[in-house]
């Protein structure tokens, strides 16, 4: 059920602040029996998020960020044809990075324009069949460290000094004056106050549009070392504490205003170095994980190691909170330079394991030009290697999904699941053209099953009973 709003933000933050009371947890059956369709499937150690006919779904997309332009020019490099060649390719997710710091450029005033542009690209987005996370975006905290975030008025430095290595754009995480930035955006009760109101007003604005699926509440936070802590040791105390504090606060802030959309929270970067996060309960109903998935050499300029131990280690590291936590997982970022050498086993290998560990990623970024992570050349066409992002997944399984797999040598996806009686409808299948040129072949092993070819996707009817399992294959 999705809550009416209608007071001001500025009035349910005040009641928010008074009472700050949690949203009761509700049930989330994960299979059997009738009844109404559950929010979220569990399936052994998975959890996914059901669409509203019962059926789990799976996500493929990019991340959109426009970071160059602010003010009347904020989001001047999206566009519409962003998100209808997205869909066109297969894609269903896209998770829009937008600034604090513009959408509150004075505190207590909100930019409506820049509210409005938002809405704008959600309208493209539900065009074309794609859903959105909005992704509360910082990086070094603000443009007080000549970075985008949180506003200048929401910075308080203590005076400390801000001297980060050239070259080295993360070593300003480390920089004492943004660690107290952090550090009382967390503590001080005013701002504490005013991170809540901010997401309280994007969630009463957008809450209700059909292509918004949720919120990811803040990118990749950061906090304040104590004395003689090692970044491992700070960033366990931190997940434990501030940062599991920080997504219950903002959850509950936003559940005043928007009961039904999902909201993501993450980790510290720590799990990139395969460390398992120490994060809390969210206690929300509509709760999922949206960690980073990056190597750190990667991310300094060294190539894919197609003999390392990253993905392993990451793999092992990050599976253990959201299966313990039933959460759905959505990978918010990954990626790398298409141009570097071993960049098709790295695409391969980064979706064979994100297939095994989530229900879906989005790739940093959608974007046009022969640089940096975009995974489009001028022309709007792939650029090399890009075009293995481009597989086959299921995005929505009328069942339980056991297994799910792609061979980007043979080009064949196979999907075992079980039918559920609370999934109504087709399981949908994207078959993009790029895997498909010349079209395939599609077989079904279970009774009573039949498919249908719409489009770029494939759509399996099942008519066998409750627990009955399927495999369909898809082949050139």
């Amino acid at each position: 059920m999705r809550l009416r709003f209608r007071a001001s933000p500025a009035l349910a933050v005040a009641a928010f602040l008074c009472t700050f009371s949690a949203i009761p947890a509700q049930a989330h059956p994960g299979g059997g029996g009738g009844g109404p369709a559950p929010d979220r499937v569990t399936v052994g150690d998975r959890t996914y998020i059901a669409d509203d006919r019962g059926r789990a779904t799976q996500w493929r997309g990019f991340d959109l960020s426009d970071k160059g332009h602010r003010g009347a020019e904020a989001f001047a490099d999206i566009h519409e044809s962003d998100l209808r060649e997205m869909a066109a390719r297969g894609f269903n997710l896209a998770r829009l990075a937008f600034f604090w710091d513009d959408l509150e450029p004075t505190q207590g005033r909100y930019d409506r324009t820049y509210l409005a542009k938002m809405r704008r690209i959600l309208d493209w987005a539900d065009r074309y069949g794609v859903k959105v996370v909005l992704d509360a975006h910082q990086d070094i905290y603000g443009p007080h460290f000549g970075a985008r975030g949180i506003p200048d008025w929401a910075t308080r430095d203590e005076g400390l000094p801000f001297e980060p290595t050239p070259g080295d754009w993360f070593s300003g995480y480390f920089e004492p004056s943004v660690q107290a930035a952090f550090d009382h955006l967390y503590k001080d009760s005013d701002l504490r106050a005013a991170h809540a109101r901010m997401w309280m007003t994007v969630a009463a604005t957008l809450g209700r549009h059909p292509a918004l699926l949720g919120y990811d509440l803040m990118n990749e936070p950061f906090g304040k070392f104590l004395e003689g802590e090692d970044l491992p040791t700070a960033a366990s105390r931190f997940e434990a504490t501030q940062l599991t504090d920080l997504w219950n606060r903002l959850a509950d802030a936003v559940r005043l205003v928007d009961r039904r959309s999902w909201v993501f929270v993450e980790p510290t970067v720590i799990v990139g170095l395969g460390v398992p996060t120490a994060l809390g309960h969210i206690d929300d109903p509509h709760a999922a994980y949206m960690p980073h998935f990056y190597e750190t050499a990667m991310e300094s300029g060294a190539d894919y190691d197609p003999n390392g131990t990253f993905i392993a280690a990451y793999e092992a590291a990050i599976s253990d909170y959201p299966t313990r936590k039933r959460m759905p997982v959505i990978v918010g970022e990954w990626g790398t330079s298409p141009a570097i050498p071993h960049a098709a086993q790295f695409i391969n290998d980064m979706t064979a394991a994100m297939s095994r560990f989530s229900s879906g990623w989005t790739w940093w970024q959608w974007c046009r030009g022969n640089h940096g992570y975009c995974n489009l050349d001028p022309s709007g066409n792939w650029r090399p290697n890009a075009e293995l992002l481009s597989q086959p997944y299921a995005s929505a399984i009328a069942g339980n999904p056991l297994t799910s797999t792609y061979d980007p040598a043979t080009r064949t996806y196979r999907l075992t699941f079980t039918t559920r009686q609370n999934a109504d409808g087709p399981t949908e299948i994207a078959v993009p053209k790029s895997v498909y040129p010349h079209g395939y072949h599609v077989k079904i092993d279970g009774p009573r099953a039949s498919w249908d070819d719409r489009g770029r996707t494939v759509k399996v009817t099942t008519r066998g009973r409750q627990g009955t399992t399927y495999t369909v294959t898809i082949t050139p």
